[in-house]
């Protein structure tokens, strides 16, 4: 069964936020280019969580008994529910709820903190938004 959930928001998001992060290496950290890049990628990313949030949530809707139901679950209970379905196994379940933290305790700070915890994750971030968008697009 195909999905009629639109994830083109979301892949457009992923890939301009796979280009500022390859983008942001050519440049030091004095570079003013280095800054924009940055906060680029600080935006995509928080985008993309919430996107990712979104839209699975439309994935597990029909294994709940009401719309309500879904709708009172908090962000990482999505995910542990897309686990518990086998949208997504539990390591990406676990790191998602770890994007999800990261982004809580640090999104009073647009400065350093923010940009030293986040970009580091952005490898392994990319390629699990771009699962769980090719998730939501064959599987759902």
């Amino acid at each position: 069964m195909h999905s009629n959930i639109d994830t083109t928001f979301l892949n457009r998001c992923i890939l301009a936020l796979e280009k500022a992060n390859t983008i942001l290496g050519q440049y030091s950290t004095d570079d003013i280019e280095y800054d924009i890049y940055r906060s680029a990628i600080i935006k995509e990313f928080e985008i993309i969580l919430e996107q990712s949030g979104k839209l699975l949530k439309k994935a597990i809707k029909p294994y709940f008994h009401s719309s309500k139901a879904v709708d009172r679950l908090y962000f990482k209970d999505i995910f542990r529910e897309a686990g518990t379905h086998g949208l997504l196994d539990i390591d990406e379940v676990e790191r998602w709820c770890e994007y999800r933290d990261n982004r809580n305790h640090t999104s009073h700070d647009y400065g350093e903190d923010l940009a030293n915890n986040t970009l580091p994750l952005m490898k392994q971030f990319i390629i699990d938004a771009k699962k769980l968008s090719n998730i939501v697009d064959n599987r759902c």
